[in-house]
């Protein structure tokens, strides 16, 4: 079972996004800060991480970097409410993450998990 590490400072998206994934057979861990969404990633193994960019403790793009570098091409989605996303992409290290606007719906998260994955060059084991 795919496991994805969810972090996003607004329980009711982390709850959401839980939700769907589990419902879609994967193995979610909650974070509820950048810090321990950090502390989560040093210390468990995970297939895929999504997100949030705008967290209360730090950007989420500083996550996303800082698991990048632990773990290069790692499979990532970003979500935001805001629409301009496509700038992370052209960041150092964070080619490949795939940008989802907030709200989505359940079969569009599922879809970025998946070209998430692609683009780190694998398939995660889910019906997606």
């Amino acid at each position: 079972m795919p496991r994805v590490l969810v972090v996003d400072d607004q329980k009711d998206v982390r709850a959401m996004v839980s939700i769907v994934l589990r419902v879609n057979r994967y193995d979610v861990v909650e974070a509820d800060s950048g810090g321990a969404g950090l502390k989560a990633f040093g210390e468990d193994v995970f297939d895929a991480a999504i997100v949030d960019i705008f967290l209360t403790d730090t950007s989420g793009i500083d996550v996303i970097a800082a698991i990048r570098e632990r773990a290069p091409g790692f499979p990532v989605v970003a979500v935001s409410g805001m629409t301009a996303l496509d700038f992370i992409g052209e960041a150092p290290g964070l080619d490949g993450v795939i940008c989802l606007q907030k709200p989505f719906r359940p079969n569009e998260l599922l879809q970025a998990l998946r070209k998430a994955q692609e683009a780190a060059g694998g398939e995660l084991s889910a019906a997606v």
